[in-house]
């Protein structure tokens, strides 16, 4: 399933109602129809974007570094699209992923405005985190969540993301820092 053989690991999944596949170089001009139609619904749960983040030009360099993280391994990028594969609906990304006896990586991830409340990002996640968990061996997949953000705290715990903690000031999101609840979800292992 990734072909570490071409420029980067590719992965594609098909879902119920989507398609699903790791970032591309040439997907520049995708992501930039995400992100601004999407700016001011993601603006609330996303760190202060520079302006070439809506602009097909900035993306050009951040696909390069994403595509050579997942070909290291070190990051896995993925968009979630429509049946067609012509319009991202969202995104999910598995970032610092760490080997050797740890094992583990962090998800993050969005959904489009006019997305929102069909069981997406909940169909994306469950066709992907089990393929992720057998073929890159990870044990622990850590996402945290902003307390007020109760619709991605339902998701993950539907999801079996367990509660570990809570960080006061955790990450600054839309120029403020932000507590976060800490949660994970452990691979279970064998007796």
């Amino acid at each position: 399933m990734f072909g570490y053989r071409s420029s980067g690991p590719r992965l594609s999944l098909t879902s119920p109602r989507m398609q699903i596949r790791t970032v591309a170089e040439r997907d520049g001009w995708l992501l930039t129809d995400y992100y601004q139609e999407n700016r001011d619904f993601l603006m609330p749960w996303e760190p202060l974007r520079d302006e070439s983040y809506f602009h097909h030009h900035g993306w050009d360099a951040r696909l390069h570094v994403m595509t050579t993280q997942q070909k290291q391994g070190d990051a896995f990028y993925f968009l979630l699209m429509d049946p067609a594969a012509q319009q991202v609906w969202g995104v999910a990304n598995f970032t610092q992923v760490i080997r050797g006896c740890f094992q583990a990586c962090y998800l993050g991830y969005s959904l489009a405005g006019a997305q929102q409340g069909n069981g997406l990002m909940h169909e994306a996640l469950t066709t992907l985190i089990p393929v992720l968990q057998k073929q890159q061996q990870l044990h622990r997949i850590m996402a945290n969540y902003m307390p007020r953000n109760q619709r991605s705290g339902a998701l993950l715990a539907r999801l079996g993301f367990e509660k570990e903690g809570y960080a006061r000031d955790y990450l600054k999101i839309n120029g403020r820092w932000e507590d976060h609840v800490l949660t994970a979800l452990v691979t279970p292992t064998p007796d």
